[in-house]
């Protein structure tokens, strides 16, 4: 073989490669961006097909689904059964993983402070206004801590994580309950606000004394202090993939339509109190069939091989069980616009 002819096999093996991938949008939650790029990152390496996620947060991620702008859209706060069947869309979960409270307190340590539900919800609440108050000290017995102004920190977008951090609260405290409630989006009695995980991650690793809420493993690459917390049967608990698996272990996913469990203050002793899963939404006519073939084909690869990706970054892979259970909506839930199934 000549190396003219050399050279033009390997040009037009390159142009086949380069038509053959595919790539695919998502947007949404900030809350699985770590492992959805870890799996995008893996994907396209062993597939050579893309995936671009962008994380905007869990609103702009429903926003985007509805619009049609995007393949898939990812969501913390699982969409109620009346919106799903208004927009006809599928709903699924993804990945579980864990909001966890961080603090900037330089004489502190990672996982040494001891918090409960109530006494977080008196600091967002604007109550507990110094580290060193009382009910902070007495979850802290010979802890020295340090006299000075908390500041707070939460997410000025919306968010499923917030939506998980005030529904936990509202259970927690019927003061935050009455006067805050849940949501995506609330009205903060105190603080200031950052975009993303990562816009929280930023401001309470730069500020001193500050405390906020992100994903476990935003805390973990950004080197912040997390505290402990006390779970729903009295006992203090560190956040880590066995703790939200425990909070999961019990999930009933068919309880909920689109399977939209909240896995906030499970019981147990080894739960962690605020838990999520993170779901996955997409059209159930699809105008694109190929599109959301390669969405399909995606997850599937990520449910079968991205498992200890998942772990490694400590969020919890789904159980085999609840794969299968996915897997047969994609079957019969979801179909092109002629009818013809998608997912065989």
């Amino acid at each position: 073989m000549t190396k003219r002819v050399m050279l033009l096999s390997i040009l037009l093996g390159a142009f086949t490669f380069t038509a053959n991938a595919e790539t695919i949008t998502g947007a949404g939650a900030s809350f699985p961006y770590p492992i959805y790029a870890k799996w995008a990152s893996m994907y396209e390496k062993q597939t050579g097909h893309k995936v671009n996620y962008q994380s905007i947060g869990s609103g702009g991620g429903q926003q985007q689904i509805i619009a049609k702008t995007i393949d898939f859209g990812a969501s913390d706060d699982p969409m109620k059964a009346e919106q799903l069947t208004q927009h006809q869309l599928l709903q699924f979960p993804a990945i579980i993983g864990g909001t966890v409270p961080v603090i900037n307190i330089p004489e502190i340590k990672a996982g040494e402070l001891k918090l409960s539900g109530q006494v977080l919800a008196d600091i967002f609440l604007g109550k507990i206004k110094k580290w060193n108050d009382p009910a902070i000290a007495a979850l802290n017995y010979g802890m020295a801590l340090p006299d000075k102004t908390i500041i707070v920190v939460h997410r000025s977008d919306g968010s499923g994580t917030t939506f998980g951090w005030t529904n936990y609260l509202s259970k927690v405290s019927t003061e935050w309950q009455e006067k805050v409630g849940q949501g995506k989006s609330v009205k903060w009695p105190t603080g200031q606000g950052g975009k993303g995980n990562e816009g929280v991650a930023a401001y309470v690793s730069k500020i001193k004394y500050s405390i906020g809420y992100v994903e476990y493993a935003y805390a973990k690459q950004n080197h912040l202090s997390w505290t402990a917390l006390q779970n729903k049967a009295g006992q203090f608990v560190q956040p880590s993939s066995d703790s939200f698996m425990a909070a999961a272990a019990n999930a009933n996913w068919e309880s909920a339509v689109g399977m939209g469990v909240i896995l906030t203050n499970e019981e147990g002793e080894k739960s962690w109190p605020i838990t999520a899963a993170s779901f996955i939404l997409l059209h159930k006519n699809a105008e694109k069939p190929a599109q959301t073939k390669s969405v399909f084909d995606f997850f599937d690869w990520a449910f079968k091989q991205g498992k200890q990706a998942a772990i490694e970054l400590d969020y919890v892979p789904l159980p085999d069980e609840v794969i299968n259970k996915i897997q047969q909506q994609w079957k019969t839930d979801v179909k092109a616009t002629n009818g013809t199934v998608i997912w065989h």
